[in-house]
């Protein structure tokens, strides 16, 4: 098991939403589901939508997180926006409220070059009161740090590690062999379908958004990594990625959300709610997915 600081399962949590507010009620359920399946949680990242919720709900999202974490669980809290100004007050939030370390993706309104990109983060890192971990989406924000410029910000002391979903084993190679030359620098895998073999290759910790469902699934995935029984630890990738297909396969991103929140409002957890411009689904296609995941026993 990785003995860095930061590793493990960290479930990108979906936000739950209704009458068009964050809600703080259902974010308790959840975290508490996290608790109990032994997995750190990433609040207001992608599949949290969120740049989409206002920062001072995401502010007071992160607080109810830590209070209903109870200090078991390790609190990720998602920067947005394309200020940095702003990001800098946010991430100040973040730490009034509990948060142990801040996800910054790359301001995406345009495009940027290696040296923009480590300026912006070397000068988000300076400022931040929490440590910062580079959080790398190509399939959102169309920027894709180079991985010379991951060499370079590994070496910042409050740079504690990569977030990457790119989906590109090349590049997976070459940043955990990053993340092995630096001391105290973590590799963690966006790309959930290659949570197995990431870790077999090195990699800290996964961040599977299908998590959100059967935590469980995938602290016992880690776990049989970690401890070399790829056998076991492919199994249940497998299995995690046909319960995947059910809310993701053949609709884009946003409407992937929208079905995850129907699977986890079958467990109670949250209400289908989506916060604008995402929009709920159909009735019909509701239906489907709930008959489709029926087929699979969601509890470990």
């Amino acid at each position: 098991m990785s003995k860095r600081k930061y590793a493990g399962v960290v479930v990108p949590m979906a936000t739950p939403v209704k009458e068009g507010s964050v809600d703080l009620e259902a974010v308790k359920r959840i975290i508490r589901s996290f608790v109990e399946a032994g997995v750190d949680v990433l609040v207001m990242g992608t599949t949290g939508e969120g740049n989409l919720v206002a920062q001072g709900e995401g502010i007071d999202m992160v607080h109810t997180a830590v209070e209903a974490a109870e200090g078991k669980i390790t609190i990720y809290a998602g920067v947005t926006g394309l200020c940095l100004k702003e990001q800098i007050s946010q991430i100040e939030g973040f730490a009034r409220a509990g948060a142990d370390v801040a996800v910054a993706i790359l301001p995406s309104y345009y495009a940027l070059d290696e040296e923009q990109m480590v300026a912006y983060y070397t000068e988000l890192a300076d400022a931040s009161p929490l440590p910062v971990m580079l959080y790398n989406i190509l399939a959102t924000t169309h920027l894709s740090i180079p991985v010379e410029a991951v060499r370079k910000l590994a070496a910042h002391p409050n740079i504690v590690g990569l977030k990457d979903s790119e989906r590109d084993l090349e590049r997976m190679t070459q940043c955990i062999a990053i993340k092995n030359e630096a001391e105290d620098f973590a590799y963690f895998c966006g790309w959930a379908a290659q949570s197995a073999h990431s870790l077999e290759l090195g990699a800290d910790g996964i961040v599977p958004s299908t998590g959100n469902f059967v935590p469980k699934h995938f602290q016992k995935l880690y776990e049989a990594a970690v401890a070399c029984n790829m056998e076991e630890a492919n199994r249940l990738q497998q299995l995690t990625d046909e319960m995947a297909k059910v809310y993701q396969q053949g609709r884009p991103l946003g409407k992937q959300l929208a079905a995850l929140k129907c699977i986890m409002q079958q467990q109670e957890l949250c209400e289908l709610d989506m916060l604008p411009p995402l929009s709920k689904l159909s009735e019909e296609e509701y239906k489907t997915i709930r008959e489709q995941i029926a087929q699979f026993d969601l509890n470990m």
